[in-house]
């Protein structure tokens, strides 16, 4: 398969991006890598939110660029996965560093345009996934915002009680 120049550009430019959210930092003393995926994850809600739009900006970037149905359907499937268990306080944080999704969309990214993998139409699913997604993303900020409420509320009311 032949790429153009605009297709080669944003391969690199994603490609730094990947890195920069997947695996740009190390654990000293270990081969752990970790990104910026990992470290907003920790604020709840927020931060999922905030690396699922780069994610999904990255798929929308090679939409864009003549990705195949098929291989942004698959983006979206590391995305939703990396969206859902992402989200879950602690187990989320080390799921980031583990998972990869957008190293893991690179390398689908790779293989579409250097290799010719990953061809056939899955438009039917990319919308409605992005949808879904999004809309789940947006109830656990909603939800993480109520718990952190009710968290506040509850040490006041105890704080109250003890004076």
């Amino acid at each position: 398969m032949q790429i153009t120049e605009k297709q080669r550009s944003a391969i690199v430019n994603l490609e730094r991006l990947a890195k920069l959210m997947d695996s740009q930092f190390r654990i000293p003393g270990t081969n752990l890598r970790f990104g910026l995926d990992a470290l907003l994850g920790i604020i709840p809600g927020v931060g999922d939110f905030g690396t699922f739009l780069v994610s999904e900006y990255m798929v929308l970037l090679l939409a864009e660029n003549g990705a195949s149905g098929f291989v942004l359907a698959r983006m979206a499937f590391n995305i939703w996965m990396d969206a859902l268990v992402g989200s879950i306080p602690v187990l989320g944080d080390v799921f980031d560093v583990a998972f990869k999704a957008n190293e893991r969309n690179i390398r689908l990214m790779r293989q579409h345009y250097m290799q010719g993998r990953h061809g056939g139409s899955a438009w039917k699913l990319i919308i409605p996934v992005m949808l879904l997604l999004l809309l789940c993303m947006a109830a656990l900020a909603w939800l993480s915002y109520r718990v952190i409420m009710w968290l506040f509320l509850f040490e006041a009311s105890v704080l109250h009680s003890l004076s």
